[in-house]
């Protein structure tokens, strides 16, 4: 087991069960890596002469949840934070995930435990708007909630059995801002009628959770589904799910970076 794990899991150990609080002193992290196989070195990315993830920090500082943090695979992105004005720390670069990442991140940040929850903003979302972020965060304020995230309702039909869209069958009454989420998938679910819902990925964690997760091994459908956030759910921790209005724009081809620039231009 490498030390971030052996760390996280001696963590775990201590804190296995929720903290039965409300979240006091959250921090928001943004992970970010060179490495891409459609857009390569997209962080740096040039958005209007500002690369792509000093846009994302701002979006992410606009929330105003709390600090924001690069959380950098490689060093010229966290030159390019700095430069910006935010706060970056390099981490390693083979991380298999961007939760673990945020977390080498934090405990070098935090190594106090100061901060309890960590909101994760994906580094590839220039355009997000700061009022998604706290409504994936706004979900820890129920103590029983390990994990928030979001969700889309799916009005394109052609989203409907796209194996790309991922939908989140959650719990809730219809029109309902939020539910519990009982499972994630590529398939078209739930069956019957209703809306389905376009999965965001997302995440507000409560530290402890975050700590938790890192440790454990995949599950059994997280390796079928390709969907990380199954081993969550399989170790029985409860996602919540706040239902928001769109879908932000990630940028993962040079067509998303074109959009991107024209949407930040207007």
């Amino acid at each position: 087991m490498s030390q971030m794990a052996s760390m996280a899991s001696n963590h775990a150990s201590n804190n296995s069960a929720p903290s039965n609080s409300a979240v006091v002193n959250p921090v928001v992290v943004v992970p970010a890596r060179m490495a891409s196989t459609r857009l390569p070195g997209k962080p740096l990315a040039d958005i209007h002469g500002e690369p792509m993830i000093v846009h994302v920090w701002r979006r992410a500082m606009e929330a105003g949840i709390g600090p924001v943090l690069v959380a950098c695979a490689e060093a010229e992105i966290a030159d390019a934070v700095t430069k910006a004005g935010g706060q970056a720390v390099l981490t390693k670069p083979d991380h298999p995930s961007g939760s673990d990442r945020i977390f080498e991140a934090l405990q070098t940040f935090d190594p106090e435990g100061k901060f309890d929850a960590v909101v994760n903003v994906q580094g590839d979302l220039p355009t997000i708007a700061p009022e998604t972020i706290r409504a994936a965060h706004a979900l820890l304020d129920s103590p029983e909630v390990d994990i928030g995230t979001l969700a889309v309702e799916i009005e394109d039909a052609s989203e409907r059995g796209n194996p790309n869209v991922v939908k989140a069958v959650v719990e809730r009454a219809p029109g309902a801002p939020r539910g519990r989420a009982l499972y994630f998938t590529r398939a078209t679910a739930p069956a019957g009628e209703g809306a389905l819902l376009h999965h965001i990925g997302l995440y507000a964690y409560r530290r402890e959770a975050l700590a938790r997760f890192v440790a454990l091994p995949p599950s059994y459908l997280e390796r079928q589904e390709k969907l990380e956030q199954l081993r969550a759910l399989a170790a029985g921790m409860r996602i919540d799910v706040a239902v928001v209005d769109a879908v932000p724009l990630g940028v993962d081809t040079p067509a998303d970076l074109t959009r991107a620039r024209v949407l930040l231009q207007r």
